[in-house]
């Protein structure tokens, strides 16, 4: 195997003899030294390092100031702190640049070659995330980098962005349907990257996250004077939007009289903003998300059907995590990363127990579900690698309650479950982790992966 290239960046001569020679006894490593570190942004800029050892001391350009150049620069290369004091605001500050780990001199031989190799081994995890995207399924996207933050390897998912690459470079509305936590967002955000309009601003909002009273004022703005308080003109998010894409994501929320104005505005690119008879004009791309049946809402008369067909010109449905065979470990080991480096953290791998719950799990919340877990995982672990003992308490709950078998009062009716709607289908979902948190909203919001409001409104539409 191919020895990995070093380089070690010190002030002193004697600290870069001593590595220099450990490394080369090694046999495993191709080393290089360098003592004036204002030369450091110069020999990174080829980006031809495996693995950096950094000392945070020395004048001029500091450790840190590497680390935040080498962060800043997105150059891969993983980096190991060396420092001749112990300073615990100093090593977070460098484990949040993005260091490996922090080692206090004079370090021991043995475990300074221990940490290297458990280093390397993150640069190659992270590697063999980056090849899904540039090697088979992936390979036949050409917008790639319109995808980024998705993480999967799932073959019905890359159809899906094949739809979306096709569909990105028109200008018709796009409605994206999926339940909550399945990255509607990162898919509408992929749209406008891909389109006409990617230059031009993408601005997200929530329809669900605003009292009804007040989404008009936000959405189509106001004039001065137009009710108590409106002492200025407020542009809306129509107006924010103009030449853009607006997503409007939990659009079956959207009041039928908010409804009304915003088929005008697909209709014919007007509207007009609170307390004012003039008409305003405006020209966006409107992309919309839900995780309701609009189907079943048009039926009941709470969605109107010519603004439903104006949205669904094009339809793109996400399918939940718990149908993206193979997904589960590798958004684990990527939500593992990206919590490790917020934290401060030096967490290797995750433990089999670990992954075998995981995958027995249904993810009512998704892909936020699981970066949850994972991020409140990592708070709490203090090994270096992820054990059950971590995980959070009310997703212990709801798999210990799980895998007890059903009794004949509880067992699922297998014949008319699937006949179930999706209404019916999220009410269970809800009333399982409500019960296994024993009521407590924080927590089951946090597991559904959706706010504590909403999940308080859907307690409420549901009469739970």
């Amino acid at each position: 195997m191919e020895n990995k290239k070093v380089l070690i960046i010190d002030d002193e001569q004697a600290v870069l003899n001593f590595l220099y020679v450990l490394l080369v006894q090694s046999g495993k490593f191709e080393s290089e030294t360098l003592r004036d570190s204002t030369l450091a942004y110069e020999k990174l800029k080829n980006n031809n390092y495996d693995l950096i050892l950094l000392d945070m001391d020395m004048p001029d350009v500091t450790g840190l100031d590497i680390l935040n150049y080498i962060q800043k620069n997105d150059i891969d290369v993983e980096t190991i702190v060396l420092t001749g004091v112990e300073d615990v605001e100093l090593a977070v500050s460098a484990m949040k640049a993005g260091a490996y780990d922090y080692l206090k001199k004079p370090v021991d031989n043995e475990l300074m070659l221990l940490t290297m190799e458990r280093a390397l081994e993150r640069k190659s995890m992270r590697q063999e995330i980056e090849v899904l995207k540039t090697a088979g399924s992936w390979k036949s996207l050409k917008n790639k980098e319109a995808f980024e933050g998705i993480m999967t390897q799932n073959p019905r998912m890359i159809q899906i962005f094949k739809f979306v690459e096709k569909i990105a470079p028109t200008n018709t509305s796009v409605l994206i349907m999926g339940e909550s936590g399945t990255g509607k967002e990162l898919v509408a955000r992929a749209i406008h990257k891909a389109g006409a309009r990617k230059d031009k601003k993408f601005i997200a909002v929530n329809a669900g996250a605003f009292a009804k009273e007040l989404f008009a004022s936000e959405f189509f703005g106001h004039i001065k004077g137009a009710f108590s308080g409106a002492h200025t003109n407020k542009k809306g998010f129509l107006n924010e939007a103009d030449n853009g894409t607006l997503f409007l994501d939990e659009i079956g929320e959207l009041p039928l009289e908010q409804q009304v104005k915003l088929l005008r505005v697909l209709q014919n690119g007007e509207f007009f903003p609170v307390g004012s008879t003039r008409p305003m004009r405006t020209d966006i791309r409107l992309l919309a998300a839900t995780n309701k049946n609009l189907w079943e809402e048009m039926e009941r008369g709470s969605f109107r059907k010519d603004l439903f067909y104006r949205l669904n010109m094009n339809t793109v449905s996400l399918p939940p995590l718990r149908e993206r065979e193979g997904d589960i470990p590798l958004l684990t080991g990527y939500f593992l990363q990206t919590a490790c480096r917020q934290h401060g953290k030096n967490i290797k791998k995750v433990s089999s127990e670990v992954l075998t719950l995981l995958e027995s799990h249904s993810f009512p919340g998704n892909v936020r579900e699981l970066a949850n877990i994972i991020n409140s995982a990592v708070v709490m672990e203090q090994e270096q690698t992820l054990t059950k003992k971590s995980l959070p308490v009310e997703f212990l709950n709801i798999v210990e309650k799980l895998e007890n078998k059903p009794t004949k009062e509880n067992k699922p009716d297998n014949n008319n479950s699937t006949l179930l709607s999706l209404e019916d289908m999220e009410k269970r979902h809800i009333e399982k982790v409500l019960e296994s948190t024993d009521g407590n909203r924080t927590y089951a919001s946090k597991t559904l992966g959706i706010s504590r409001a909403t999940l308080i409104s859907k307690i409420k539409k549901y009469g739970l």
